[in-house]
């Protein structure tokens, strides 16, 4: 596999005003469960109304973030696949083992399990990996620092996420204390991730990227500071 894209056949073009209208509504969408997700669980007497609907979210996620890559041939499809079950299987050996990230277990927020895994947590691992090594390709460096700022930007989301996660009971850490081994592991885990991302041969651009990579972050630091 190379380290660039080569020629694809992709979609059919989008006229510019059709695809902007559907960016929009994109957002608008995303921005509206966000917000009502953040107002829920912030101000709510009743948060475990709304936590029920994380998983719907990450999946309604997911599916937006997706319909904007344009490149989707066996390249892409098989990236996906194996981003979601490495991210899954390295998350079951750390449940089981608790020697890659420390000590934790997860609760019922991100819906059913498998090996005291949730069946979501490879989604979501894909969905960072993607949106991370994409945003990363922004910047004019080598294919190998590229994949150490990608794998910065997962880091600093797993910071703002850490302490919504423990509050809701997406998981909990033994001795309610978040292990720095937790970070090196994520660091570790994704710029494996990175590499894999930047040698995969499909087209890596997508213009929702930035605003979904911008609102989880915004999501998860404001409800940080809001708990603490």
């Amino acid at each position: 596999m190379s380290s660039e894209p080569t020629q694809h056949l992709s979609a059919p073009a989008v006229a510019p005003d059709t695809s902007q209208r559907r960016l929009r509504v994109a957002q608008g969408v995303l921005l509206l469960f966000h917000v009502t997700g953040f107002l829920g669980l912030g101000f709510s007497k009743d948060p475990d109304f709304y936590l029920q609907f994380v998983p719907l979210n990450l999946l309604l996620t997911a599916v937006l973030l997706f319909a904007f890559q344009r490149d989707r041939g066996f390249a892409f499809i098989g990236f996906c696949i194996t981003t979601m079950v490495v991210g899954f299987f390295v998350e079951v050996v750390g449940v089981q083992t608790g020697k890659l990230f420390g000590v934790y277990s997860y609760g019922a927020t991100l819906g059913p399990k498998w090996l005291n895994t949730p069946l979501l947590i490879g989604l979501n691992w894909l969905m960072l990996t993607y949106m991370a090594g994409t945003l990363a390709r922004y910047l004019p460096v080598g294919g190998f620092l590229r994949a150490v700022a990608a794998a910065l930007l997962l880091v600093g989301m797993d910071i703002c996420l850490e302490p919504i996660a423990v509050q809701y009971d997406f998981w909990t850490w033994a001795y309610d204390v978040i292990p720095l081994q937790n970070f090196k592991g994520w660091f570790a885990v994704s710029l494996i991730l990175q590499v894999y991302f930047n040698r995969t041969d499909f087209e890596k651009r997508n213009p929702l990227v930035p605003f979904v990579y911008l609102l989880q972050l915004l999501f998860f630091f404001g409800l940080g500071w809001f708990i603490r």
